[in-house]
């Protein structure tokens, strides 16, 4: 069983090419974490990242979100730096590191393929996504790592895609039943978008003074 009760069961099987995938690796990698990765803090927070799903040596490996691939670098330093998460970030799950406020998941939460899940696969998680979202009683802003968790998250809202346009560092407002949200973009913090500069550090920090203006601390 997962550990957290928004993740899917260990042996989740509602994505066979998913549930094919993780076995082949538990033969491969018998040391991996291979099983849906669970989300990391507090449910009592009012930010939510959401990612695309985990990297096959990345949260698969490591069995915490963005932990111990390259995309998990600058989002961490980030967190530190803005004061979303306390400690050091070493790339692994026993480092210590604390979430403030924040809570961090991903529309997938089983590795894909290529880093490449589909768009049923997509929708057949996004139920745990709900799930997630209905635990978080203060959420109030949900920060999209990329497109397709932009659409994933647009999706779980019930709001049109032609109303909330992708765009790094674009802010939107949607509905989620009575509550109303804050869903802010950002390019996807791989290793592809920073080596190519489109995401570059001073792009994402620019996200993260966004980030702080919505949610001032005291």
């Amino acid at each position: 069983m997962c550990r957290d009760f928004v993740c899917p069961d260990r042996d989740c099987a509602l994505c066979p090419r998913l549930k094919a995938f993780i076995d082949n690796n538990r033969r491969l990698y018998p040391d991996f974490f291979n099983a849906p990765v669970p989300s990391f803090g507090d449910l009592n927070g009012e930010l939510l990242i959401v990612g695309l799903a985990p990297g096959l040596r990345g949260a698969n490996r490591t069995g915490r979100p963005f932990t111990g691939d390259f995309a998990g670098d600058l989002l961490y330093k980030s967190l530190i730096d803005y004061g979303f998460a306390a400690g050091t970030y070493q790339a692994r799950p026993d480092d210590g590191l604390k979430l403030i406020n924040t809570r961090l998941t991903n529309a997938v939460r089983c590795v894909p393929p290529e880093n490449k899940p589909t768009g049923g696969e997509v929708k057949t998680c996004s139920a745990f996504l709900i799930r997630e979202i209905n635990a978080m009683p203060n959420l109030k802003v949900v920060l999209a790592l990329g497109g397709l968790a932009h659409n994933a998250v647009l999706s779980v809202f019930g709001a049109k895609k032609s109303a909330c346009k992708f765009a790094h560092n674009a802010l939107h407002s949607v509905s989620f039943g009575e509550r109303e949200i804050k869903l802010l973009d950002t390019y996807h913090t791989s290793r592809y978008n920073v080596n190519t500069g489109k995401l570059t550090p001073e792009m994402f920090d620019a996200v993260f003074k966004t980030l702080a203006a919505l949610m001032p601390r005291g």
